[in-house]
């Protein structure tokens, strides 16, 4: 039970940074569409086979001016099965 109040207080941490950025004008998009606060938690939803969202923070001559989010897909290398002799 301990870890999962850890990764909740880990998820509301990170919220709670991106909400500090938001109200400092920086715009945040998940798949390439600006997006609102209430939209935020789905950055850690995980599905089998959904992949996860993976962000950006875009600078202009060392300044944040964005942050982006989009979903990444991994896919296991496809490898020759082995064969035992």
């Amino acid at each position: 039970m301990k870890e999962e109040e850890d990764i909740w207080e880990q998820q509301r941490r990170y919220l709670d940074g991106l909400k500090r950025y938001s109200e400092r004008g920086i715009p945040i998009y998940i798949d390439g569409e600006e997006s609102s606060a209430d939209q935020w938690k789905k950055l850690f939803q995980v599905k089998e086979g959904d992949g996860f969202y993976m962000g950006d923070y875009i600078d202009q001559d060392g300044v944040l001016k964005e942050i982006r989010f989009d979903k990444v897909y991994c896919q296991k290398e496809s490898r020759p099965k082995r064969t035992r002799n």
